[in-house]
C-alpha cells in the first residue's frame, strides 16, 4: 500500500509501505477514505516531537471503512461501517479509561516506560505520533490497523458524507506541510 512516510526532518515521502494486519483479537484493519494534516503534525515534520523513526507512518487525523476485525471486537463494529478514528488509542477497560481519562489510557501505549521517562507520565497511545505514543503506524496511508478497535472509533452516521465529517476540517491550516505533502504523493 501507500503511505506518507517520515524519513527525517523535513523529509516526507509517498511510499509503498506493507499492509497492516490483524496482531490482537480487539484489531480492525479500514481502509482510509478521508485524511487530514493538523499542527501536530508539524512538530513530527520539522522533528520538534522526539521519537520519530525513519519509516514511521504519519498521520492522526483520518476516517475509514472497516474491512476486517479480530475476534474481539465482538460486534462493536460491523465490515463496511464507516468510522472517524480518534487520536488517542483506548483500552476502555483499564482505571484511567473507567474515569473518562482517556489521554493516559494504562494499556495502549506500547512504549510507556520511555514516555515516562521523558515526559515524567505516562501517555495513551496515538496514531501517527512517536515511538514515546506506542510507534503506532498513521492514517495517512491506504489501511490502517486500529488496536482496541471495539472502543477506538467514532461511528459515523450513515446520512453524514466522509466530507461533512471532522477529519476533513482542519486540512486546511497547515500549508507548508501540505505542500511538502503534495510533492511526496504528486496527484496520478
Amino acid at each position: 500500500m501507500r503511505a506518507l512516510v517520515w524519513h527525517g526532518t523535513e523529509d516526507i515521502r509517498c511510499d509503498t509501505v506493507p499492509d497492516p494486519k490483524i496482531e490482537d483479537e480487539r484489531d480492525a484493519i479500514i481502509k482510509v477514505t478521508t485524511c487530514a494534516i493538523c499542527g501536530s503534525d508539524l512538530h513530527l515534520y520539522d522533528h520538534v516531537m522526539p521519537g520519530m523513526e525513519k519509516g514511521d507512518v504519519m498521520g492522526h487525523e483520518f476516517m475509514g471503512e472497516v474491512v476486517e476485525m479480530g475476534k474481539g471486537v465482538n460486534g462493536a463494529l460491523r465490515k463496511g461501517e464507516r468510522i472517524v478514528v480518534p487520536f488517542t488509542i483506548i483500552c476502555g477497560e483499564c482505571d484511567q479509561c473507567k474515569r473518562g481519562y482517556f489521554s493516559v489510557c494504562e494499556r495502549s501505549n506500547r512504549n510507556k516506560h520511555v514516555a515516562d521517562k521523558v515526559f515524567g507520565h505516562t501517555t495513551a497511545g496515538l496514531f501517527g505520533y512517536t515511538h514515546l505514543t506506542g510507534g503506532y503506524q498513521g492514517g495517512q496511508a491506504e489501511y490502517v490497523r486500529v488496536p482496541f478497535a471495539d472502543k477506538t472509533h467514532i461511528k459515523v452516521p450513515e446520512h453524514l458524507s466522509d466530507e461533512q465529517v471532522e477529519p476533513r476540517r482542519v486540512s486546511r491550516r497547515p500549508f507548508g506541510l501540505c505542500q511538502a505533502v503534495a510533492k511526496a504523493c504528486p496527484a496520478a
